[in-house]
């Protein structure tokens, strides 16, 4: 059966010696110190290894089975959940106005790493959850704050969001589903909304769905949807779950992964439903916890791929197949261990170096979250903006990669359930679809985001890294300033090939999306390992204990800018191809 262990040293590395977290200014930071981190991380690392990961085979294997109306999930995860809300860990980042512990959203990605990394299936019914507390939080009134946050705190009621149906995915204009208002201020609540993840279970005594609908009056298209708060259960005065809502499962869907984590069918006839935010203002609503739900989702893209990564390690490490070409490394045995091989290594590498630098550039993102929203940073707002979609595009795109180079390692042996390496690519490969395609991301940054607010966040992203590249004047750090530099110039080429043709020929930006989304998350990446390279510089200078660590991170972050920036290349070629190598096929030539 696979195995997990958190990685706590690179991500002590990255919060106190690449982000320098607790002088950056930002409050509540000032808190975390190492010990503090330490003892947050080590616990929660306890948990993964020894809760979490456990059921993860046993939820891909066993599924949830919908029995009378009723979701029934693995075997474990009762107990397994409810030890997750003893803990404190459903609380972690949320307002203690409400019950929360009140810690930067930032510490609680890298808890987060660690929960998905052990059982991605498991961790969804919390992380659900919490993506709708945030929308409450935000957009709730008073009484809805007071009636649901505390419970959705704790997890004794979970949450989820209803967007997709059966006839309109991105496309949310076309939605189906109607609010028709009601004589006590609330809203009756018709359709059917599919791929409802965590949309029905035994782990709550109750449900509150957050769902898309249209009420009268809102007109065509998104302007006239809202957002409803739905709750499996009516809320009796007294706080506790009453009535039943007009809310059913139609099916459980099947599907090529996260076989732990019920994706329903939703059937609402009738419901009640109460208005979340303004009405006809529901997209408003909802895209407030975009910025985080999709960074969450490119953690669960190199979190899952970090666990396949560690056992395929394991596995090079242990399995005998052939000799090293430059001689025998285990001369007492019939073979040498795979690790020995090249292109095993390179294997290895790849892997290594993509994870540590989407670990770096994950929780970056998450300290601009909490820089935006904790001081009020505009700045740090528009730069999360402008990277979310690359966070969730390329890290997850990425992540599906490293987890199929992972189970390669095992040759015929990852194709075979039992080893357990198939379940890490069923499960990552949700990340590059749900919250919005990678294809969608794409189009996001290079239609929406690269020209907002007049392009000056684009701009503020090519000065940093120009910064960046001008503040190592060390000789050892020469590779990857000039890599990084290189890298950056063909974005920047990229974007002008946008704004020369993009306003002439529209396909021309659209054919080059995807490239430019993967091309940025390289620069990102670069950056990221061009910070992790200088700092590991210098605690070499300072005389650290553990110099290994230090060497080992250089000459990962050096593997990276030689072998995998070099991408950045091929992705420019792309675009400037233009539209036409695209488009030049008829519908009907396919």
């Amino acid at each position: 059966m696979p195995n997990y262990t958190a990685n706590t040293r690179d991500m002590q590395f990255v919060l106190h010696e690449v982000l320098k977290v607790s002088e950056t200014g930002i409050p509540g930071y000032e808190e975390m110190d190492r010990d503090f981190t330490e003892a947050v991380l080590d616990t929660a690392a306890k948990v993964a290894s020894e809760v979490l990961a456990p059921l993860n085979r046993v939820g891909d294997a066993e599924g949830c089975v919908l029995e009378n109306g009723v979701v029934r999930t693995p075997e474990g995860f009762k107990a397994a959940f409810a030890a997750m809300k003893d803990g404190g860990w459903t609380a972690l980042d949320c307002d203690p106005d409400y019950g929360g512990q009140g810690m930067p959203y930032l510490l609680n990605c890298a808890v987060g790493e660690m929960f998905v990394s052990a059982n991605m299936a498991f961790n969804m019914y919390q992380g659900l959850t919490h993506g709708a507390y945030s929308a409450i939080h935000a957009h709730g009134t008073e009484a809805q704050k007071r009636t649901y946050l505390p419970k959705m705190v704790s997890c004794d009621w979970t949450g989820t969001m209803n967007l997709t149906e059966p006839h309109c995915g991105t496309d949310l204009g076309l939605l189906r589903t109607k609010a028709e208002p009601q004589a006590d201020g609330s809203y009756r609540i018709t359709g059917q909304k599919i791929f409802i993840s965590a949309g029905e279970h035994d782990l709550a005594e109750n449900i509150i769905h957050l769902v898309l609908a249209k009420a009268p009056g809102g007109g065509e298209g998104t302007k006239g949807i809202s957002l409803f708060i739905v709750p499996k259960f009516l809320v009796a005065e007294d706080g506790s779950p009453g009535a039943r809502n007009a809310v059913s499962v139609g099916k459980i869907e099947e599907k090529m992964g996260i076989h732990g984590n019920a994706t329903c069918v939703l059937n609402y006839d009738g419901a009640t439903g109460f208005l979340l935010g303004e009405l006809h203002k529901g997209m408003r609503a909802m895209f407030t916890m975009m910025n985080e739900a999709r960074l969450g989702v490119g953690l669960q893209g190199y979190a899952v791929a970090e666990a396949a990564y560690q056992n395929a390690v394991a596995y090079a490490k242990d399995r005998l197949q052939g000799r090293a070409v430059t001689g025998a490394e285990n001369p007492a045995g019939p073979a040498d261990p795979l690790i020995v091989h090249p292109d095993i290594r390179r294997s290895l590498m790849e892997q290594k170096s993509f994870l540590e630098g989407a670990r770096a550039f994950t929780f970056w993102g998450a300290h601009l979250i909490d820089r935006a929203h904790r001081a009020g940073d505009a700045a740090a707002e528009g730069l999360i903006s402008l990277l979310t979609p690359v966070l969730k595009g390329f890290l997850t795109d990425k992540g599906f990669d490293t987890a199929v180079l992972a189970q390669q390692v095992y040759g015929g042996h990852g194709y075979i359930e039992e080893w357990g390496m198939s379940q890490f690519a069923r499960d990552a490969r949700i990340t590059m679809i749900y919250e919005g395609a990678n294809g969608v991301q794409a189009l996001d940054l290079v239609g929406r985001k690269l020209a907002q607010d007049g392009g000056k966040h684009v701009m503020a992203f090519f000065e940093m890294v120009k910064a960046e590249c001008k503040a190592h004047d060390d000789p050892r750090m020469a590779l990857f300033t000039e890599a990084l530099k290189a890298a950056s110039k063909q974005l920047q080429a990229a974007g002008m090939f946008f704004m020369q043709n993009g306003m002439k020929t529209p396909n021309a930006a659209l054919a080059g999306s995807y490239d430019f989304m993967h091309l940025m998350g390289h620069v990102c990446l670069g950056l990221m390992w061009t910070r992790m390279a200088a700092a590991a510089h210098a605690a070499l200078d300072a005389g650290a204990a553990d110099p290994t660590f230090y060497e080992t991170k250089i000459a990962t972050g050096r593997y990276y800018m030689a072998r995998q920036l070099p991408a950045c290349a091929m992705h420019l070629a792309r675009i400037e191809s233009g539209a036409e190598p695209v488009m030049a096929l008829a519908a009907e030539q396919f």
